[in-house]
């Protein structure tokens, strides 16, 4: 079996010790290999190379991933769940190899003790997707840190911008998730959607659980948007527009619990302009059937269902978009 030292430099897969080839390639830790792995949610369809990486936590060879050397605008996204990680303004060149960020978006990436028993591996927080590990004290930047990503682990986002991107996150039910997705996402300022189920009782429920109305859950959608470009106050006004929220138990011929009306805040600030804008339309005349509801738990809903009109070109059958303010 061949030997590779490297004395060089610290990357994703190389400490300052001996790394056999094979392991390297195989996805092995200098320990064992995880075969299973017990925290990660599965989302998408990964081809080989990426479950190598991604759930077995491999490492790509330096210098051969996509977004190494790329430096356009953006957001850069997990391969499996689709969320928000980093954003290309704190990406920089490190010579290593492999992607570089000096800092992560709030509460997108988990710290765990690498099995190696030296590095700090990087980890999705929100499906435990393997990114690659974290290095203090390098002195690249005036972070300095240094989180070295597997450009496999990674989806690209391109969205232009000026200034810093204040990525804020947001979280509404009106009907099936479908037809809310589709006005959202194309709003400008509107960086990310995924589509999934909150509110209810049991834990990583399926669609079809949901469907079932027994579970508790409401029909949402996750909202990630820049708020330099649009606020929370006018996003919750264009929810309110998009969907009827004087019905009750349902979205036009869409009828049960999983088809309410809700918004779920994420702070007091949000729960008080959400408030403020049913208020507002109690005073014209509606009689207002949303629920304003603390954010718990969102699960995210099976492949097939993110993005779903825009994937099968096709528009909302119960959504459309009327002013009402």
């Amino acid at each position: 079996m061949f030997i590779l030292s490297i004395l060089l430099f610290k990357g994703d897969g190389f400490v300052n010790n001996k790394i056999t080839i094979n392991n390297l390639i195989s996805g092995k830790s200098a320990s064992n290999q995880i075969k299973e792995r017990k925290n990660f949610m599965k989302y998408k369809d990964l081809t080989k190379e990426e479950e190598r990486v991604i759930i077995n936590k491999g490492t790509e060879l330096p210098f051969t991933g996509k977004y190494w050397n790329f430096d356009k605008k953006g957001v850069y996204l997990c391969k499996n769940c689709g969320i928000p990680l980093f954003v290309s303004s704190d990406k920089f060149n490190s010579h290593c190899g492999w992607p570089s960020f000096d800092a992560a978006l709030p509460n997108a990436i988990k710290d765990v003790p690498d099995v190696d028993g030296k590095r700090v591996e990087i980890l999705c927080n929100y499906c435990g997707g393997h990114l690659g590990h974290v290095f203090y004290g390098e002195g690249f930047t005036s972070k300095n840190v240094r989180y070295c990503v597997n450009s496999i682990s990674l989806d690209f986002k391109p969205i232009e911008y000026k200034g810093e991107i204040d990525l804020q996150k947001a979280y509404f039910a009106g009907g099936c998730f479908w037809g809310i997705e589709y006005f959202l996402a194309e709003e400008k300022g509107v960086v990310v959607t995924r589509v999934g189920y909150m509110g209810g009782t049991k834990k990583n429920p399926t669609y079809k659980e949901v469907s079932k109305g027994d579970t508790g859950h409401y029909e949402a959608v996750e909202i990630f948007f820049n708020n330099s470009v649009i606020d929370y106050k006018n996003l919750a006004k264009l929810f309110f527009e998009i969907h009827n929220p004087t019905q009750l138990n349902g979205q036009g011929p869409d009828i049960g619990p999983q088809y309410r009306s809700a918004i779920f805040y994420v702070n007091e600030e949000q729960k008080k302009i959400a408030e403020e804008l049913v208020n507002e339309l109690e005073i014209k005349g509606y009689k207002i059937a949303t629920k304003i509801l603390r954010a718990n738990e969102f699960w995210l809903a099976e492949e097939y269902h993110q993005q779903y009109y825009m994937k099968n070109n096709k528009k909302p059958y119960c959504h459309h978009y009327e002013k009402r303010f």
